[in-house]
């Protein structure tokens, strides 16, 4: 009778390969879904209101088409053209003209005088100011509405081909990034040991080659990207000088000399560091290379914080470090999960104390992670409608989850570093060489070949590193460490993924901002002049009264402003000095400063008073009545 022996599961061997290849599909598949489906990407500004307005019927020509904005962008001299129904160009075709006043940004172009009646076309492209190119067309009749031939590409800017390798370098680059500096922190911090482990070493040198090879990409389809969409402009030198005078140029072309730093840190750590047995100058040198590297490391992160979101929008001035703090967090956090990944599957060496130590590392990076992006989320979002109804707030809510599964996966991960021993950590150098000593063969001491004793020494190292292997492999503490590491790793993958989505999706703020600007613009909000009545008291002798406020249109543009002030017997009232301003506190827009002129006793008034927007404005008035009295009194008023 013949005996078949259990089944002992996968081999140890093969683990690591099939927890790898696991990974790979999951990553392949995440990012397919997510390009397949996210389309060109969105950017921050949005077309809030033209003139004439989308669809619009003039009596006659204007003499020129201007397009508003909800934030600043970047133009060049074909970013709007107009076309007549022939297709022909209706505009003189110079650079737009800059007319941004106050909060709003817009540009306008002439037009030809004595147009024709017809349908025109509008077709306009830029770039915003967090770097995204926009592009969008609409159109107005003169006369009647007509027929036109104007077929404009359905390509929106930053899609085609060119966006989608455009995007791909993108997700390639915060993950090199996170492998990078994930990794070099992991192996400072949580187990220098393994600056001398081949694994490790491997694990960081491909996150720089991954990030440099990404910057280099993003930098020469740059041009194609914001521009043609053609793969043959990425080396148009002409584009790309025009690129390198761009802020998201200078960004990556800074990246690029960072990296250059950051190999010579690689070399040192996997190579001076490695070497290094003295204790003392170990330790030194770990100081030297943690502030070098901390410094490279912010200055890549500055990169993507001082062209993107975070640079553009309101408090740019302290959205921008916190962002910074921000992606060193999310590096520290995944990139060291990387690493103790491979650590646990690829060498046996790494000790108890390490995985503790990155556990450690983990908590205060979450802890980061929870401050700023609390703040980061109330900029971008700024409201409950927002966070709902909007894809950047949908994207944030699927992120939050995301990080909640995956701190509920490192609960586990926690218990089974608890439990963790060291009873499957290799020997040390001295008692490994002394145990390969007192374990070679005699020949060793003979005169054998070069070729055999190379070879011997081969069969030895293979045979200690299987022992090892299954040692460590029959450790039930490290096997489920492994298991659950590599799921926090999957569900990592993911939440990588969805966060680079969000750099690359328009604010919940400024979707809403502009949609309710657009609305403004495209329908007036009816009503007349705006009359306000304020009472003040300076506090002085005679400081009592009241003030009336008229405000003729009451609209959007100019403005006729009148102020009266009666004395408390009802009579008109003069004063030394009186200064009103308006702001728009809902879009951060002003306050804007009107010092009106004395018509007669009791009377003022100031004429041109611009209103850029519609919307609650808070009109402060401020009255002086005498040399040391004064009071300053607010309300608001809808404009229209």
């Amino acid at each position: 009778m013949s005996a078949t022996a259990p089944y002992a599961g996968p081999s140890p061997i093969r683990r690591p390969v099939a927890a790898a290849a696991l990974l790979a599909a999951l990553v392949s598949l995440v990012f397919g879904l997510l390009l397949a489906g996210a389309g060109p990407a969105s950017a921050h500004a949005a077309l809030t209101g033209s003139d004439p307005q989308d669809g619009a019927v003039v009596d006659t020509a204007p003499k020129e088409v201007t397009l508003s904005f909800s934030e600043a962008i970047a133009v060049g001299d074909d970013s709007i053209r107009v076309l007549d129904p022939s297709g022909k160009r209706a505009d003189t075709e110079a650079e737009p003209r800059d007319l941004s006043e106050g909060g709003t940004v817009r540009y306008g172009v002439a037009l030809h005088s004595g147009l024709p009646d017809g349908t025109y076309t509008v077709a306009w492209q830029a770039i915003s100011a967090d770097s995204h190119p926009i592009s969008g067309a609409f159109t107005f009749s003169i006369g009647a509405p007509s027929e036109t031939t104007v077929a404009l590409s359905s390509q929106e800017a930053g899609g085609g081909p060119v966006g989608v390798v455009y995007d791909i370098a993108r997700y390639a680059a915060y993950g090199g990034f996170v492998l990078l500096v994930g990794g070099s922190a992991f192996v400072l911090i949580c187990w220098r040991g393994g600056a001398s482990a081949l694994p490790m070493q491997r694990l960081v040198v491909r996150g720089w080659l991954t990030l440099t090879a990404a910057t280099l990409v993003m930098l020469l389809l740059r041009n194609p990207y914001t521009g043609s969409g053609k793969f043959a402009d990425a080396f148009d030198l002409a584009g790309l000088q025009s690129v390198l005078d761009t802020k998201p140029g200078a960004a990556l072309v800074s990246r690029l000399l960072l990296l250059g730093a950051a190999a010579l840190f690689i070399a040192v750590l996997f190579g001076t560091y490695a070497r290094r047995e003295d204790e003392q100058e170990r330790k030194d040198l770990t100081f030297g290379l943690a502030v070098g590297g901390g410094v490279v490391a912010a200055g890549i992160a500055a990169t993507w914080a001082m062209s993107e979101h975070a640079s553009t929008g309101i408090q740019a001035s302290i959205a921008m470090p916190v962002d910074v703090a921000h992606l060193l967090a999310v590096a520290a956090w995944l990139g060291g999960l990387a690493s103790l990944l491979v650590a646990l599957y690829r060498t046996p060496d790494i000790g108890s104390a390490a995985v503790r130590r990155f556990s450690a590392v983990a908590f205060s990076s979450v802890v980061v992670l929870a401050a700023t992006g609390i703040y980061q989320s109330w900029r971008q979002v700024g409201s409950w409608s927002a966070l709902t109804g909007t894809r950047y707030g949908q994207l944030l809510i699927i992120k939050v989850a995301l990080i909640g599964v995956l701190l509920a996966v490192a609960w586990f991960s926690r218990r089974w570093t608890g439990r963790l021993t060291d009873t499957a950590v290799a020997p040390s150098r001295g008692k490994k060489k002394a145990a390969e000593e007192n374990t070679a063969p005699d020949e060793a001491s003979d005169d054998v070949a070069p070729e055999r004793a190379a070879q011997l020494a081969r069969q030895r190292a293979v045979l200690t590193a299987t022992k090892k292997k299954r040692i460590r492999d029959a450790d039930p503490e490290r096997s489920g460490l492994r298991r659950s590491v590599l799921a926090e790793a999957a569900v990592a993958v993911v939440l990588l993924a969805v966060t680079t989505m969000l750099t690359s999706t328009e604010p919940g703020r400024t979707e809403e901002e502009a949609a309710g600007g657009a609305t403004a613009a495209s329908a007036p909000a009816a009503g007349g002049p705006v009359n306000l009545s304020m009472p003040f008291d300076t506090g002085g002798r005679n400081g009592k009264g009241t003030v009336r406020i008229d405000l003729d249109p009451g609209r959007t543009g100019s403005n006729d402003l009148h102020v009266w002030i009666d004395g408390s017997d009802g009579e008109p009232m003069d004063v030394p000095e009186l200064k009103l301003a308006l702001t728009l506190e809902s879009k951060d827009i002003g306050p804007l400063p009107v010092v009106p002129n004395r018509l007669a006793e009791g009377h003022w008034t100031a004429s041109g008073v611009q209103i850029p927007m519609a919307g609650d404005w808070k009109i402060d008035v401020t009255v002086r009545t005498s040399d040391i009295d004064q009071v300053t009194i607010d309300k608001n008023a809808k404009i229209g």
